[in-house]
């Protein structure tokens, strides 16, 4: 019959079976210096004989934290936040520890509050999520607990941001479609206001002019980061300059939406016309007629080096500065 809840191991048994004060168990179990090596290692064996397993919660007490961190996102429908969620979820479970999501929507009232709420619970740290790999107000001066931007950069420099090397994803995106001898290469991508969106322009038309090319249209064509903005601009960009024989596209929304509006003109995707998207947004680039060639913005990996960075912060070595995340391109049937 197994044990009852009541009936459960505790610090207590432990030492009893070691010959030891519960003191002195609790400081082996800890890896706490003040313990012999040998002392150490008959606690030890006590726990595993006896199957005992540390109460976290009280642990970290003891060593004056929770073992929880705030996650803030401005972000109102999850694109970017969830798989940054994930990835920070998956590198805390691995140190017995646990995320507490507040969608701040936009709101800094609401921010306000969430941070006077998670304060209250004593998290070791925050997380910071932005939307659009821009400039977002420091709140470093508010909180004090170590804090780590994510997607987003920070007015303040001494604060610690990661975000995404848009530079270098549309290097992956242009250089793929050069591979593939593409020469009349176009760009559609979302609102000039967004930093996302002018980086990678810019990168686009340095990497074409390095291999002594031009931007087919002559320039990049902003607009919503939509599937109507895709079909539109597609078919706008047809009409003008119907040598196009590429387009790179600055999310798979428009990407979608230029590929629906070249089979709509009979043009072949990839053989008239080869499409790469960016941020391997399955429901858009996997159903995509066909699957899109897209360039990964690896969100869960930077939810992963956030806590990492967040975790060094907590141990005494902060970090600061701007550190970019690489991409990975996804090649599939749109330029395969």
């Amino acid at each position: 019959m197994g044990r009852r809840r009541s009936d459960a191991i505790t610090l207590r048994d432990v030492a009893r079976l070691a010959g030891v004060s519960i003191a002195t168990a609790s400081k082996a179990i800890n890896n706490r210096d003040e313990v012999a090596a040998a002392t150490r290692a008959r606690v030890l064996r006590a726990a595993a004989e006896l199957s005992f397993r540390p109460n976290v919660l009280a642990q970290g007490l003891v060593a004056g934290r929770t073992r929880a961190i705030g996650l803030l996102t401005d972000e109102l429908d999850g694109r970017f936040a969830i798989p940054i969620l994930l990835g920070a979820e998956n590198a805390l479970s691995h140190q017995e520890m646990s995320v507490l999501l507040c969608d701040t929507r936009g709101d800094a009232i609401r921010r306000n509050h969430y941070i006077r709420t998670l304060l209250a619970r004593q998290v070791d740290g925050f997380i910071i999520v932005g939307d659009s790999n821009d400039v977002h107000l420091s709140l470093t001066a508010d909180i004090p607990v170590p804090v780590v931007y994510v997607y987003c950069r920070s007015t303040n420099p001494a604060d610690l941001c990661l975000v995404s090397d848009d530079e270098g994803g549309a290097l992956l995106a242009v250089e793929h479609l050069i591979a593939l001898r593409r020469k009349h290469i176009a760009h559609i991508t979302g609102p000039q206001s967004w930093r996302a969106a002018r980086d990678r322009a810019a990168a686009t038309c340095a990497v074409l002019h390095d291999h002594g090319l031009m931007l087919a249209g002559g320039q990049p064509l902003h607009g919503e980061w939509s599937q109507h903005w895709g079909r539109h601009a597609t078919r706008l960009l047809m009409a003008t300059t119907p040598e196009v024989d590429a387009i790179f596209c600055g999310n798979d929304q428009i990407a979608s939406g230029a590929a629906q509006a070249l089979a709509d003109l009979g043009r072949r995707v990839p053989d008239d016309v080869a499409i790469v998207g960016y941020d391997n947004w399955e429901i858009f680039a996997a159903d995509s007629k066909p699957p899109l060639t897209t360039v990964d913005l690896n969100l869960q990996q930077v939810g992963e080096t956030a806590v990492r960075h967040l975790l060094a912060a907590l141990d005494g070595t902060p970090a600061s500065g701007v550190f970019r995340q690489p991409c990975r391109l996804v090649i599939r049937e749109s330029t395969a």
